[in-house]
């Protein structure tokens, strides 16, 4: 019998930065964990979240998430949270340390991909160590897309 896997309705993507990595050389990724509140989580359940302008910092030995977007969940009358605060991320210290020295030497920059839910419900987020790219690599990157797709049009038409 051939089973049909379900899709988990916790293991599942919320927001993504899709435009990080055209405009940035993503060199490592790691999960954080996210500090929310309530009515946070439920605004994420809702699937409404945008971190496309948002970034990651290192201040006071902690990492926070700034300008990411999560908009007011509505039945929360006055328990409501701000949509644009300034996000704890969960790290270890290991990582941490390791994240901060990229960036304070290296010039390195901590970009959000994405954030989803795991298997076991909580609320993660993608972050990226990157460097920026400059305009002959972003052209470069368009060429081999486009080469690419081309490629994958010629393959199916001759079978």
């Amino acid at each position: 019998m051939n089973q049909v896997k379900k899709a988990d309705p916790n293991n599942r993507t919320v927001a993504e930065n899709r435009k990080a990595r055209f405009s940035y050389e993503v060199l490592d990724t790691i999960e954080t964990g996210l500090v929310l509140t309530g009515t946070e989580v439920k605004s994420l359940r809702q699937g409404q979240a945008n971190i496309q302008e948002s970034y990651a910092s290192a201040e006071g030995g902690e990492i926070w998430l700034i300008n990411s977007y999560l908009p007011e969940y509505l039945q929360a009358n006055r328990f409501n949270h701000e949509p644009r605060r300034r996000r704890k991320l969960l790290v270890s210290k290991r990582e941490m340390a390791k994240l901060s020295q990229s960036v304070e030497r290296e010039g390195m920059t901590l970009v959000p991909l994405k954030i989803y839910f795991n298997d076991r419900g909580r609320a993660k987020l993608l972050l990226a160590i990157a460097r920026g790219k400059k305009l002959h690599d972003k052209r470069e990157t368009e060429k081999q897309r486009d080469w690419s797709r081309e490629k994958g049009r010629l393959l199916k038409e001759r079978g």
